[in-house]
């Protein structure tokens, strides 16, 4: 079974992005343990990023700043370029406020440090099942 295909209906469609293959797999089960959250694919670089989105069409897009091919200020730009309505939410280990600032203007909707991250990161994508259950 595809994994886009195992996603309950009213679950928020996460698509994570990361170059960091042990982050990526220990975040998973975070988000996949939530009943309103299921993660629909995974990306490993800014580019893999656009066309897994592309591909997927996920609610929601949680994506490393720091990436090859392509940074993640650039993806972002980009995936909200293409994919208006998804929720971006930005992860970074750097506490540059330019970096962040640049990410935001990019039109990340959140910009996350990893270290704060589980919490805020399944609260902000569970508040996007409970707005569109109203």
């Amino acid at each position: 079974m595809a994994e886009a295909d195992r996603s309950p209906a009213a679950a928020v469609r996460v698509l994570l992005v990361d170059d960091d293959a042990s982050f990526l797999d220990s975040l998973q089960p975070l988000i996949d343990h939530q009943p309103e959250l299921t993660v629909v694919g995974k990306a490993r670089d800014g580019l893999d990023a656009i066309e897994r989105a592309d591909e997927l069409l996920p609610d929601a897009v949680v994506i490393d700043v720091h990436m090859p091919l392509v940074d993640g200020v650039t993806a972002v730009a980009r995936l909200r370029k293409d994919h208006p309505n998804v929720c971006l939410i930005a992860l970074t280990g750097d506490r540059d406020p330019q970096l962040q600032q640049a990410v935001s203007e990019a039109g990340a909707d959140a910009v996350l440090h990893k270290g704060a991250l589980v919490d805020t990161l399944v609260e902000r994508l569970s508040a996007l099942s409970n707005a569109s259950q109203k």
